[in-house]
């Protein structure tokens, strides 16, 4: 399976701090945005991973990030000339997706939970056509929301019903296969010019090959699009590590975890960092993995 985070669109709800940087660049917590997302592939098993977002955010990313080598990774970059809806993603991407399944996930979607990446692993292994993540929400009325049958089944998905027929909301995280993107090459945009992709995940629900799972207690998802959902992320973040003494979205301790890189690798890049507690928290984790130092 190929992974794509989507890491455009213009940051309007930050603005001034996204004037002259990208949204996934800015902190939550101790480290980018993007780590989070892109720690969620990671968990998922996939290494070969694209990043879309505008042209002039792609020279930091590659900063930062790298071609992903340095964490056992294949990434790669394609710029988005504008904002034309998440579903735009799979023609950005379709020459990366190939022949292959893919799963897309929103640079500013955060995700945390008990054997998280077993779930992600298991229902990558088992795919059939489309599976989708549920969260019970407060305001699902602001949200794209599953509605299921008697017995749980995805019958519909509604985009911001004044009136919901569930609390469900849909999450920034997308298993398809490749049918996706056929899918999406032949959607008409909306009244906004957009590619929706709730008509992506509608027809998958229409052909009865969509899937939801409810990420239950135990899960937090969180959207960081605002000041507010990213001082809300910031402080649940810096909250959990506190508390349990581990590091949420560490993209090397994840790398090290999944063994996509060895102790000693995973050492070198925590020095590389050593000034901060991030880099010697990296370091702590090889030692404790067998790291020769």
């Amino acid at each position: 399976m190929k992974g794509i985070v989507l890491a455009g669109g213009s940051g309007t709800r930050l603005y001034p701090l996204t004037i002259p940087v990208s949204k996934q660049l800015l902190p939550i917590s101790d480290k980018p945005m993007i780590y989070y997302p892109l720690s969620v592939l990671m968990l998922a098993g996939i290494r070969e991973i694209l990043i879309i977002g505008k042209a002039a955010d792609l020279p930091q990313f590659r900063t930062l990030l790298g071609d992903g080598s340095h964490l056992g990774l294949d990434l790669t970059y394609v710029a988005q000339p504008e904002p034309r809806g998440i579903a735009e993603a799979f023609l950005l991407g379709a020459n990366h997706i190939g022949d292959d399944q893919c799963a897309l996930v929103l640079g500013d979607n955060i995700f945390h939970g008990t054997a998280f990446s077993k779930l992600l692993r298991d229902e990558v292994r088992d795919l059939r056509g489309c599976t989708l993540f549920g969260y019970s929400v407060k305001d699902p009325e602001r949200h794209g929301v599953g509605v299921t049958d008697e017995h749980g089944k995805l019958i519909d998905i509604e985009e911001k019903p004044s009136r919901p027929h569930s609390n469900r909301a849909i999450t920034g995280l997308y298993l398809y296969d490749n049918d996706v993107v056929d899918i999406a090459k032949n959607l008409r945009p909306s009244v906004r010019g957009e590619l929706e992709i709730t008509d992506v995940n509608r027809a998958y629900v229409a052909a009865g090959r969509a899937k939801l799972i409810d990420l239950g207690r135990g899960f937090a998802w969180l959207d960081a699009g605002t000041p507010e959902a990213m001082l809300q992320a910031s402080q649940y973040v810096r909250t959990l590590e506190e508390r349990q003494g581990v590091r949420i979205a560490c993209i090397e301790e994840t790398a090290l975890r999944m063994g996509y890189i060895d102790a000693q690798t995973c050492y070198r890049l925590g020095t590389s960092m050593s000034g901060s507690n991030y880099g010697r928290y990296v370091m702590d984790i090889a030692e404790e993995f067998g790291a020769l130092v």
